[in-house]
């Protein structure tokens, strides 16, 4: 008879030889790999909320002005102050970042400094996202310009934004307080945040956008006469006043030190419907433009959001995307008019990191888009624990 095999030792996982490496192999295999500097802040909003490990390589490598810019390393600047233990580390060229994500911490008497190339919004808006599973309530103040052109201003944030968020079950009040207005190029402003924590959103089904009910806005001069205001509220309203007479529009005139280093003016409007929904359209002229302009120009893009059929604008449809993803694991679902570019890389995103794929279903009769997905049921576990 033969004598059976003598089986080897087993192997224990916590083996330092071996273990260490495995671990590090699993933490690798983890790792998201991107290249390009396209859709940057929402990589990176994505790689903090999932907590993974983030890689980008060949951000504008074939640019004149290669690597990062400014306001992207201002941006990774926020996300350091607000965060315990992260790491951020780039190349002398500024075309490779490897960021590892930290415990989003919060805090108060926060301060951090924009440079004028992007408005607050730019960094406020993911801020609004991070904030709500930060440890503690985070209280910031941010400098810098507060209207530009590319960027959400600060009236769209608290009329608009907050307002999107408290759909998904926010219950504390998001609070933004614009002290000082600043415009380009040398802004000037000064905007105080407060961010409240959630253990959890939920889920929505936000389906008909309703019919709208009345009209509301803000016009603003920095450092200009103050007739430039009713200029573009008289524009503004004489197209509005043909489907609604409840219309309103306020008027801020920031002298001084209240209206920053440029001069400067704007136009903020809002579409409120019977089931609460809330559009928004924004004007900030480039240049030397007319008062009149921009009060039309920003009275026809909000008709044109009106006129999608979305229960969100055109600015807002990346938040909610993420704001659905991070509800609960059940169905969440919503109407939006036309899909924009940074929505469908948005989508993209958050498949990659999350592993949450949405369905889109056109409407032909309305001319709108269903969007539909099961959330990744994100808990704020560092709250439970503060």
């Amino acid at each position: 008879a033969t004598r059976p095999k003598k089986r080897g030792a087993r192997k224990s996982p916590y083996d330092k030889a071996k273990g260490s490496a495995s671990r590090s192999k699993a933490k690798s295999s983890l790792t998201v790999k991107l290249k390009g500097s396209k859709d940057m802040r929402y990589r990176l909003l994505c790689a903090t909320l999932a907590d993974k490990p983030l890689v980008i390589s060949d951000i504008r490598a074939e640019a004149e002005s290669p690597g990062i810019c400014d306001y992207e390393a201002a941006f990774l600047k926020m996300l350091d102050l607000i965060s315990a233990g992260c790491s951020i580390s780039i190349n002398e060229t500024g075309t490779k970042l490897r960021y590892k994500p930290g415990v989003i911490e919060g805090g108060t008497d926060l301060k951090h400094d924009c440079p004028p190339s992007r408005g607050i919004g730019y960094y406020l808006e993911p801020l609004l996202i991070l904030g709500l599973f930060a440890k503690n309530p985070i209280e910031i103040t941010f400098t810098g310009v507060t209207d530009t052109p590319t960027d959400i201003t600060v009236d769209t944030l608290r009329n608009v934004t907050t307002h999107v968020i408290q759909k998904f079950g926010v219950e504390g009040k998001i609070d933004i307080q614009a002290t000082f207005r600043g415009v380009k190029p040398k802004g000037g402003g000064k905007v105080s945040v407060r961010i409240p924590v959630v253990k959890k959103l939920k889920p929505i089904s936000l389906l008909e956008p309703g019919k709208v009910k009345r009209f509301r806005g803000v016009a603003y001069v920095c450092r200009c006469s103050p007739q430039f205001t009713n200029r573009m509220v008289t524009s503004a309203r004489a197209i509005l006043n043909r489907f609604i007479p409840d219309t309103y529009v306020h008027t801020d005139h920031c002298k001084g030190k209240a209206g920053g280093y440029s001069s400067g003016f704007g136009i903020s409007l809002t579409a409120e419907s019977i089931n609460g929904t809330i559009l928004g359209a924004q004007t900030v002229p480039i240049g030397s433009g007319l008062p009149e302009d921009a009060g039309r120009r920003c009275a026809k893009l909000l008709c044109e959001q009106i006129a999608q059929g979305g229960c969100v604008d055109s600015m807002h449809q990346p938040l909610a995307v993420m704001l659905m993803v991070l509800s609960p694991e059940d169905v969440t679902r919503l109407r939006i008019g036309k899909l924009t570019k940074t929505t469908i890389g948005v989508l993209r995103l958050v498949q990659q990191f999350f592993g949450v794929t949405f369905m889109i279903k056109p409407d032909e009769e309305t001319k709108t888009v269903m969007l539909s997905c099961v959330g990744a049921g994100f808990q704020n576990f560092s709250r439970r624990h503060a």
